[in-house]
């Protein structure tokens, strides 16, 4: 394929070439291009599009900025494919860590060096918060290279910044008891205590339903969660396929429930609101008998914790039934699939330093291999 190429200015150039036919239209597509830069530099960049153009790898040069793209990504992608909490979530970390940096300059020009200089200019920020979005930019110009707004991902040509795991937070014995003590009577009560009895996830617990419970057979289905965003509250789906499960509850858990669900009712009664109906939220907001917001169990157990000297967040109550069940010596299949885990690799990722090291394999090899009586 041929090009031709004229100079425009003392460092300007520009390039003409035929880049065939259009699949659409059936006309042929004459470009231009505008190079900058030396005789020398724009003959050699001259050279790499025409040859982009003669392996379909061209793309079109477009004044669309790295802020207009995440934007647009957002918005034409984003909504349709991310749940309302990582879609905050991608657009935070867009708008915060990247846009400010490297928003005003055209997508076709970010380079991998402009990525690694975010990184290292987001400061004292977590390892996992850098990680995080480097993964979110990597997969927004993955999609931008597939949409053919730029030639390669860069964020591809850049080492993905090191996160250094860290322990989960994990309740104490005596710590859960101090907690569980000091709400008898308050609301949060039943929440916990089941969240410890069975290692639900904070918005699983707030999308329960009486009839995900059957109280005399000690059994929770769990078929829904509930996400809350800034500016809403909804219904979905659990996290994962895996998600969606039933589990046994101990006797005693039960036994909270059943008090929890008297309680209720003589609340509901008392209200005008009739008998519990199957869709009735086992953990329903007070005011309205709906939906209660995730967030008011988090701040209501900072409160608790915080006056007893525990600093560790709700979600450690998930942690504590699963550390629980391990020091049991529970089988990590059984433990993983009680927490909803994908596989039950996550489960030995995420918790194994609480399992105790096996010294018998010698023995079990002796055992086999060596002389037989």
């Amino acid at each position: 394929m041929k090009g031709n190429l004229t100079r425009r200015g003392e460092r300007s150039w520009r390039l003409k070439f035929d880049a065939g036919r259009n699949p659409l239209t059936g006309k042929r597509e004459i470009k231009y291009v505008t190079l900058n830069g030396n005789k020398a530099q724009a003959q050699a960049e001259a050279t790499k599009i025409l040859t982009g153009a003669l392996t379909g790898a061209f793309v079109d040069p477009s004044r669309e900025t790295v802020a207009t793209f995440a934007e647009r990504w957002l918005r034409d992608w984003g909504t349709q494919n991310l749940g309302g909490k990582a879609y905050e979530r991608y657009g935070e970390l867009l708008r915060k860590h990247v846009i400010p940096r490297v928003g005003g300059l055209p997508i076709q020009k970010l380079r991998a060096a402009d990525l690694q200089a975010i990184y290292a200019a987001m400061g004292d920020v977590s390892d996992a918060t850098r990680l995080y979005v480097h993964r979110v930019t990597s997969r927004m110009l993955r999609h931008a290279a597939q949409w053919g707004v730029v030639h390669q991902n860069v964020a591809t040509l850049v080492d993905a910044p090191k996160a250094r795991t860290s322990e989960v937070e994990v309740l104490t014995q005596e710590q859960a008891n101090a907690v569980l003590e000091a709400l008898q009577g308050h609301w949060l009560h039943p929440i916990v205590a089941l969240a410890i009895g069975s290692g639900a996830r904070r918005g699983e617990l707030c999308g329960l339903r009486w009839r995900d419970l059957d109280l005399d057979s000690g059994t929770m289905k769990i078929e829904r969660a509930v996400e809350q965003t800034k500016q809403s509250i909804a219904v979905k789906l659990p996290k994962t396929k895996h998600s969606r499960r039933t589990i046994t509850l101990a006797p005693v858990t039960v036994d909270v429930l059943r008090a929890h669900r008297r309680a209720q009712q003589e609340q509901w009664l008392a209200l005008g609101r009739g008998k519990l109906a199957p869709e009735t939220p086992v953990f329903a907001a007070v005011e309205d008998g709906g939906i209660m917001s995730p967030r008011s169990i988090s701040k209501a157990w900072e409160r608790v914790t915080k006056r007893l000297g525990i600093g560790v967040g709700f979600h450690a109550t998930r942690h504590y039934h699963a550390s629980t069940l391990i020091a049991a010596g529970a089988y990590v299949v059984t433990v993983s699939r009680r927490l909803g885990h994908g596989s039950a690799a996550i489960t030995l990722t995420v918790y194994a330093h609480l399992m105790k090291p096996d010294d018998h394999a010698a023995a079990i090899m002796q055992k086999v291999l060596g002389p037989k009586a």
